[in-house]
């Protein structure tokens, strides 16, 4: 199994970064790949609590994310199940830190594991930096109104 780290150091206190990562209707603003768009967020934020995340594509496609938390410690670590709705295999694993860095900044670490190969693994990295890009810009954004 491989683990991928990405790593994306934001504007933003940590307690802000972890309120976008876990509402749904911030979430709904900035999830996704470059050229997906999140149609839907669904979190019921405890632990065993569930999640399902739809990801549309200029294709047309739909694929949703689900899995389960398993922790939650706000405002600084989450760990949950990850795998796709459509897809039945291996349930992978994701933990997310906020971590406070200068002022006002936010180092986030993705840490995803369980993957089942490097084609997988390479999905997933360009995933994640489309997200963290996502979410830096919504932040962003956020800071100038």
């Amino acid at each position: 199994m491989i683990t991928l780290r990405v790593r994306r150091t934001v504007r933003a206190e940590p307690a802000r970064v972890f309120a976008a990562w876990t509402d749904p209707g911030q979430l709904q603003q900035w999830w996704g790949p470059a050229g997906a768009k999140c149609v839907a967020a669904q979190m019921d934020l405890r632990v065993g609590g569930s999640y399902r995340i739809g990801n549309q594509f200029a294709d047309g496609r739909l694929l949703w994310i689900v899995g389960e938390f398993e922790c939650i410690e706000p405002p600084h670590r989450l760990v949950y199940s990850w795998r796709l709705e459509s897809q039945p295999g291996p349930v992978e694993r994701v933990t997310v830190t906020f971590t406070a860095r200068a002022p006002g900044r936010t180092t986030i670490l993705v840490r995803h594991q369980r993957i089942a190969d490097r084609a997988r693994r390479d999905r997933h990295q360009l995933g994640w930096a489309g997200c963290l890009t996502g979410l830096a810009d919504y932040l962003n954004a956020a800071q100038a109104r």
